[in-house]
């Protein structure tokens, strides 16, 4: 049995421990799955990800040594389940933080930007690595063609036209969603209203892209044009201040996560303190 004053000494190490190490997995395990390593090396972060429940593993073989020696398990059970539900947390939490947030971000940086794109002259087929597009002066979108395709949500589509005149193939298209009515040729989609909006940011997810697809072919039936080639772009005045967002609202939701997780596990272990001393174990 350990002298009275080791004793609290040793609970001192396992308190510390089990405020600071599980936070610290959490922290390197939401980090690692929420930006760039995981954008490069997807294998390898799945790897690492699973990697992290090691210490919990550690941790239950640790208490199931002291418990076949008679001795007290009780913190490292606790911290078994700690790094346990620390693990979980940051692939659940980083992953969620990685796909709605900083995978758009690196998509887009790893594309091309165009300047004065002319959509009266430039073809699709020649863009089809863009991620920014800055188009000409005169470019606007062209209400009285947009369409709108119903699948639950409601796709709507306007083509961006420069000039009046009747395209040989409408390439260019804003996009967003539930912004149309879907039976008229309205579209109050991104900042469609904006006279300064003359550039666009490519559509990067590849579930929405069939929808939008499908009301570009409604629009060619209905107004009687052709899209050889559809890119499909969220209209706004500022891309590059649009994917900043993105990835300054990762950097946000990483730091709450770490912060938020460090409260949680401080409350839990103050919480395990308050319950061994009661049982006598503390």
């Amino acid at each position: 049995m350990f002298a009275p004053g080791k004793r609290r000494r040793m609970n001192l190490v396992a308190v510390i421990g089990n405020i600071f190490l599980p936070w610290f997995l959490f922290a390197t395990v939401y980090a690692c799955v929420s930006f760039k390593f995981h954008y490069n090396h997807p294998t390898l972060t799945s790897l690492f990800a699973l990697a992290g429940f090691c210490p919990a593993l550690a941790a239950g073989y640790y208490a199931y040594v002291a418990k076949a020696r008679d001795a007290d398990p009780m913190w490292f059970t606790f911290s078994a389940l700690s790094f346990f539900i620390a693990a979980c947390l940051a692939f659940v939490l980083g992953d969620m933080n990685f796909y709605v947030n900083m995978h758009p971000f690196y998509d887009i940086e790893n594309l091309n930007t165009y300047p004065s794109v002319n959509p009266a002259r430039e073809k699709g087929q020649q863009m089809m690595d863009a991620g920014r597009v800055y188009f000409a002066d005169g470019t606007a979108l062209d209400p009285n063609k947009a369409m709108g395709f119903k699948n639950l949500d409601l796709y709507c589509v306007a083509p961006i036209v420069n000039g009046n005149a009747q395209l040989a193939s409408y390439d260019f298209w804003a996009i967003g969603v539930n912004c149309c009515s879907g039976v008229s040729s309205d579209f109050r989609c991104g900042e469609f209203n904006n006279p300064r909006a003359r550039a666009g940011l490519r559509l990067m997810r590849g579930d929405q892209r069939p929808f939008f697809r499908l009301a570009v072919q409604q629009a060619e039936a209905a107004y009687n044009i052709k899209a050889a080639h559809p890119i499909f772009f969220s209209w706004m005045q500022d891309p590059v201040a649009e994917v900043n967002s993105y990835r300054d609202a990762g950097y946000k939701y990483f730091l709450l996560g770490v912060f938020s997780h460090f409260a949680f596990n401080v409350f839990c272990v103050m919480c395990a303190m308050i319950g061994f001393s009661k049982i006598g174990r503390y």
